[in-house]
Order: structure tokens, then sequence, then C-alpha cells
């Protein structure tokens, strides 16, 4: 039918909720900041229908292998938009990628980023780019491109969601992971920065609808408010870890995210050995206290959730502990060694793959 017989403007993508204008607005007021997160093999800028990386910079490897590794940052969205607040949830997305790809010895080299929208804020969405931008620059690597998707009738105005995708490269023969540990290498704990971006379903139903606390209520155990310390960003270890194999002998790498402490461990404890992790080498921030003391969540809960204040664990023969402690200390690290390696049928022919003992130091 005729727009005159029906009496009704003809159907569009701005009349079906998609703003064109305001997406390549978006795209303008980003570019100043992914120039930002850029290496010397990058070819190109924003704005093609791909990222370009000179592959010939891997011609210094023998036979390179390319690692690479998706992810987002869960519910941790929803305090961002809570609380308005958007340029630091890129740091957070950085972090959950890049720092899969270091676990197996991988540097990072570029990431692209997705960005899903209930509708496109042009400010809004170069603020979350801006922090992606920043996370990669912590990270060492490049922003080589994204794509930001506006999803009316999906999502409400104010929803979103960010995933992205990175990919590095190591040499054939220094892979890390489970092959190269052995009974007695130490295992070197680096702090987190918080809860990073993981278990946010379980603190948000502590604080929130257990609770019932408000984003901005002065927690006094934090020194600010629930919501700057539930946003705080993911701390990026990858450029830590590399300094790590440069400076000293490294087997295995953990990142501590989803399903907690014991269960990221034990993905590269080998068959016939068994990780012992003492609590008692550190103090867990505040915020696990309070999410376990607010929410009665028992210990055992609260370890196969969250982090703990441990977000990357080091493998290292003895020989390397001093020099790998020396490292991170230099580059700000708070590190320490939490636990060793032993031979299972030490512990029991039961035993898991990593036993967790004695009781967290609650005297700092």
């Amino acid at each position: 039918m005729s727009e005159s017989s029906t009496g009704a403007a003809g159907a569009s993508y701005a009349a079906a909720g998609v703003d064109i204008e305001a997406g390549d607005r978006a795209v303008d007021l980003m570019k100043q900041w992914v120039k930002k997160a850029t290496r010397t093999e990058v070819v190109g800028g924003l704005g093609g229908f791909a990222g370009l990386f000179d592959a010939s910079a891997l011609k210094r490897y023998e036979r390179p292998l390319l690692a690479s590794a998706t992810d987002g940052v869960g519910t941790k969205v929803d305090i961002a938009r809570r609380l308005g607040v958007y340029d630091t949830i890129g740091r957070d997305l950085v972090g959950m990628v890049v720092d899969d790809l270091v676990v197996c010895g991988a540097e990072p080299l570029f990431m692209t980023d997705y960005i899903c929208v209930g509708k496109v804020y042009p400010e809004r969405v170069a603020a979350i780019v801006k922090g992606i931008a920043e996370g990669c620059v912590l990270a060492g690597c490049a922003l080589v491109g994204g794509e930001t998707a506006e999803h009316p009738g999906l999502l409400g105005p104010d929803d979103f969601d960010v995933a992205g995708a990175g990919t590095g490269v190591v040499e054939a023969d220094r892979v890390l992971g489970a092959d190269r540990i052995r009974t007695g290498d130490a295992v070197i704990a680096m702090a987190s920065s918080g809860l990073h971006s993981n278990g946010y379903s379980l603190v948000r139903h502590v604080v929130f609808d257990r609770a019932g606390w408000s984003l901005d209520r002065q927690v006094a155990e934090f020194g600010r408010t629930l919501g700057e310390e539930l946003l705080e960003p993911t701390k990026i270890y990858s450029l830590d870890c590399l300094a790590l194999i440069r400076t000293g002998e490294v087997h295995a790498f953990s990142h501590i995210t989803g399903g907690g402490l014991a269960n990221n461990l034990a993905r590269v404890v080998p068959d016939g050995l068994h990780a012992i992790v003492d609590r008692s080498t550190w103090t867990p921030g505040a915020v696990f206290d309070v999410v376990g003391s607010v929410g009665s969540v028992e210990r055992l809960e609260l370890e196969k959730t969250l982090n703990m204040g441990v977000g990357m664990m080091a493998v290292v023969p003895q020989q390397s502990v001093e020099v790998a402690l020396a490292t991170l200390a230099d580059r700000g690290v708070d590190s320490w060694v939490a636990g060793e390696i032993v031979d299972r049928t030490a512990t029991g022919e039961h035993a898991g793959p990593v036993g967790m003992i004695g009781d967290y130091d609650t005297q700092g």
C-alpha cells in the first residue's frame, strides 16, 4: 500500500529503532582512543571492513603458534549501567581476554571488540571503547577494530553488553602448560584488584536482593562506596607474565577467573601431581569478606565462585622463585609463594589436583 492510502509514514531503519547517524557519531568519537591502542605492525586505521596486522613480524619465530581467546565481562555490565560509568568496563574486557592468552606463554598482539546496545548513545559507546583502548595499552596489544550493534526491541535503551576476541603468538617449543610442571615447583600468587569480572551474579544477589544495599552506600570496610568497589577494573597481568618469562623459568600460569582459584589452577596440574595452596599466606580483600558475611555465603561457595584475592598464579621451579618475586615487585605487583607441587601419591590416591589448606590471614 502507498503512504497516502495508509495515512502512516513508510517503514524505515530509523522507525525500527536503529540510528545510523548516532552510530557514525560514535565511531568518530572513539577514533581518538583507538589511535592510542596500536602497535607498529598495525596497517591502516579504524573504519575498514577488517583490521590489518603485518604478519611479517612473526618471521623472528622459528615456529610461531597463534593463540586465540574470546570472552566478555558477564553481569558486571549491570553495575556500570546502574552507575552510569562506562569508561572502565573495557579494561575488564581486555583483562579477561589477554590474560587467557598469556597463560600459554603467548604475547597478545591485537584485539577486536563487540558492543551490543539497545540504543546507540555515541558518548557512552565511545567511553566503553576508551576503556578497551586503555586496557590494550596496559596489555601491550593493539585494538584493530570492532563492531557496535544496536538491538532495539531486544535490549532496553540503557542495556548493553560487551565481548572481545584477541590473538597472540608464542614459539612452539615455549608453550607453557601442565606438561612442564614438576614435583617441587612453587606456586606464586599475584594479587587481584578485587572481584575482577567473575561472580557478579552472586554478588549482585547478595548486596541488592538480600541486603538491599544501594550502589551509593558508603561501606567502611572498603573506604568508599559499594559501587566504586564493585566497578574496580580487572588487573591486567599480561606484561607482568611476559616479564617473568624473560627473566626466569616459568612452567605454567593459571588465570583465576570463573570457577575460582582451585578449579582454574587444576587446569594446569598434570595427572599424578597435586598442588597444595596455603590460604594463610595471604589476606583476601575486604570485598570477599563482606560478600560472605552479608550474604551468609559459605567459604566453599565463595572459593568456587570468586578469586579470593588472587588474579593470576605462576608455577615456577624453586630456583626461579627469588627472581620471579623480585621481577613482580619491580613491576608493582603484589606477589608471594602460596603453595607447592607435590606427588599426588604423597597426599592419598583419591586427592584431587588442588588442595586448599589453612585459614586465610585476617591480620594483613
